[in-house]
């Protein structure tokens, strides 16, 4: 394709250079974590090459010895490729191949200028491997490390947190709200219940659906077939990866549905996109009960965490809340990008690899901070302001449910429509209606008797 120019100070070559020259969109660079995961790959593959008889000893050690760096997180500068690029992520797996063999070239005693490389990003660093089964392998082990490192701890954190605010309100009865509208009570700790209820729901389908994510398509190569690989290359190169990731992944039994399809990703994404509305619906429950302070519903004290406010002296907003909010929305927005994404799979391959594997990393991630934050700098320092809960169960007319076994729906009807037109307790009403006895209504309208 003709000569073209790279700098002398970096590790990269003439195929990430191209990269660079021809997708200037954006300045969004691959992920780090896809990085490190191409260079387990790398590394995996050098170790299976070797013991397979096709590549030297000397070659994977080098080859090894670079990719420990990458993986420890070292020379990311050396990575400068955008998201927006070839949809099979060809120029990243050829720029991680190239840093391979250059720095590896330097180790050797060699230099950046030689002609011929002692060792080839081709030839050695690519061996056994097609950039059509190394990409999605690479995606499955970051979004796998990700979630079982980072999101499954901080959610798991936060549904504790919800346990134990549910224990500490157990005692607590409160009016409960349908329709944003006063109903029959409950105890503060019945709520707190619901929402570690749904962080457990949400945590369970996010580990179902890892068992998809764990097989890998590593060598297929090309197509599917395995062309150009070793026998045994492919069982092999995934017990490697185990190794050097410290996790479970298995050897797909199906190649050519790892690299033509990610259905993997939409099943992950959805799951992080289920956790995502149940944290909103969280999120919204508590701007709500802790509006105020004095002229909402006052029910729930946050943390004053900054102020809130550049004109307003002594407001303090939901901040927490709105952040997570915010995180929920873009987490549906990406897995709305993962869906349209995966429906692109064409014959043998999905070419939309890069924007998925973006998407998917940036959610996990997201979800694993936010709730961190969410946790520390809201839910445990939630506490209950009692004097406006008592306040609103008192006030609340649908206490007059309690009537309904005794006088009948209808007749309870009337005593808290009355009530409300006239301005007056429901037991007001009811007397002044001649429904009951006053004892009767004590014995029978009792709150704790009620949840």
């Amino acid at each position: 394709m003709g000569n073209v120019e790279v700098e002398d100070n970096v590790f990269w070559g003439a195929q990430t250079q191209r990269s660079l020259n021809n997708f200037r969109i954006g300045n969004i660079r691959m992920p780090q974590q896809m990085i490190m995961a191409l260079a387990i790959v790398k590394k995996s593959a050098a170790y299976t090459n070797a013991q397979l008889g096709v590549l030297s000893e000397n070659k994977k050690d080098l080859i090894a010895k670079v990719c420990d760096e990458i993986i420890q997180g070292k020379c990311f500068e050396d990575f400068p490729l955008l998201v927006w690029q070839t949809g099979s992520g060809t120029q990243t797996n050829m720029n991680v191949n190239e840093v391979i063999a250059n720095r590896a070239e330097i180790l050797n005693g060699g230099n950046l200028n030689n002609a011929t490389k002692y060792i080839s990003a081709n030839d050695d660093v690519n061996k056994s491997q097609s950039t059509n089964d190394v990409f999605p392998t690479a995606m499955r082990i970051a979004f796998y490390k990700m979630i079982v490192e980072r999101t499954i701890p901080a959610l798991e954190q936060l549904k504790t947190t919800f346990a134990q605010k549910k224990q500490a309100f157990a005692h607590i009865i409160k009016i409960g709200r349908t329709h944003l509208m006063d109903a029959t009570p409950l105890r503060l700790g019945d709520e707190f219940s619901a929402y570690e209820s749904q962080m457990d729901f949400g945590i369970q389908a996010l580990k179902n659906s890892l068992v998809h994510l764990q097989q890998l398509p590593i060598g297929g190569t090309a197509v599917g077939t395995g062309l150009n690989t070793p026998k045994g290359y492919d069982k092999l190169v995934v017990d490697y990866i185990n190794q050097f990731s410290g996790h479970q992944f298995y050897a797909a039994n199906n190649k050519y549905e790892g690299m033509a399809t990610h259905d993997a990703f939409v099943e992950t994404s959805s799951a992080l996109k289920q956790i995502a509305i149940s944290l909103t619906k969280i999120a919204n429950d508590i701007r709500l009960l802790s509006s105020g302070p004095r002229c909402g519903l006052g029910e729930l004290n946050i943390p004053q965490n900054e102020p809130g406010s550049s004109i307003m002296p002594g407001k303090v907003n939901p901040t927490q809340c709105e952040a997570m909010t915010m995180v929920s929305a873009q987490i549906v927005g990406n897995d709305t990008t993962i869906a349209f994404a995966a429906m692109q799979g064409h014959l043998q391959l999905n070419v939309f690899m890069p924007v998925i594997a973006y998407n998917a990393l940036q959610s996990a991630e997201l979800l694993a901070e936010c709730c961190h934050s969410f946790n520390k700098n809201c839910i445990e320092g939630i506490e209950a302001n009692t004097e406006n809960i008592e306040k609103h169960l008192q006030e609340s007319l649908m206490l007059v449910t309690a009537l309904n076994p005794h006088i009948g729906y209808y007749n309870a009807a009337k005593i808290a429509q009355y009530a409300f037109a006239n301005k007056l307790t429901l037991k007001e009403a009811a007397l002044k209606l001649n429904l009951l006895t006053a004892e009767e209504f004590d014995e029978w309208v009792q709150p704790d008797k009620m949840v």
